[in-house]
């Protein structure tokens, strides 16, 4: 496959265009300065400088014909104030999807995050500060929207991010219980999640586990779809 990585310099990004690359893929990794371009090249990547919350769609698809699939992985960051959690988390995966469309594109993977529900009607959970309300909020308008879209659509919401080592075992779900997961974990079941169809349409919850990536993706796909 050859697949379009949004936000490919993050630290997830890179990951995963590691374990892409692993499997034998093609990436197009999208970032947005000139600084980023070498570490993926160095991983094998065919790099584009693309600003998400810039640049049209146009411009952004024309980097992305020929390829297979599409994944959002970009984020503002930390230190990032309400503003650009909308500007990046939700109006860049839209901005990603327009592109998309216009190049052909139709298998997208969002990454989202546990809590989105949280949010919904205008809720603010208790304990939480604004900025990671308004992220929350971002994340959940980017999946209503995307979800309205003609795409095969696959959303993994991971927990709390760690940098610790990837066990390679998750538990991976439509709903789990709140925990963490290593980003070499999230990257892993990505990869997976892109190789696997049948996970067009679901959204997926994702903590440490005990199952084996490929099995639990296996596990969360529809009975019907089996």
């Amino acid at each position: 496959m050859r697949i379009v990585v949004a936000g490919a310099h993050g630290k997830v990004g890179q990951l995963l265009v590691h374990a892409l690359k692993e499997r034998g893929d093609g990436v197009v990794a999208l970032v947005r300065s000139a600084s980023q371009i070498l570490p993926l090249t160095d991983l094998g990547a065919e790099v584009s400088l693309i600003d998400l919350e810039h640049d049209d769609a146009a411009d952004v698809s024309f980097t992305m014909r020929g390829s297979d699939a599409v994944v959002f992985a970009a984020g503002a960051g930390p230190g990032s104030g309400a503003e650009r959690k909308d500007t990046v988390d939700r109006a860049g995966a839209l901005l990603l999807a327009d592109a998309a469309e216009l190049a052909g594109i139709t298998r997208y993977v969002l990454v989202s995050s546990m809590g989105v529900e949280s949010v919904a009607d205008g809720a603010a959970p208790d304990g939480v500060d604004d900025v990671f309300v308004a992220y929350l909020r971002a994340k959940a308008a980017a999946e209503e929207e995307l979800r309205s879209r003609d795409l095969a659509l696959t959303i993994v919401r991971p927990g709390r991010l760690t940098d610790g080592e990837g066990t390679g075992h998750v538990r991976l779900k439509k709903s789990v219980d709140p925990g963490e997961i290593t980003r070499t974990d999230v990257a892993g079941v990505l990869a997976e999640v892109l190789h696997e169809p049948r996970s067009a349409g679901l959204t997926l919850e994702l903590v440490a586990g005990t199952s084996r990536v490929d099995d639990a993706v296996y596990k969360a796909l529809p009975k019907d779809a089996l």
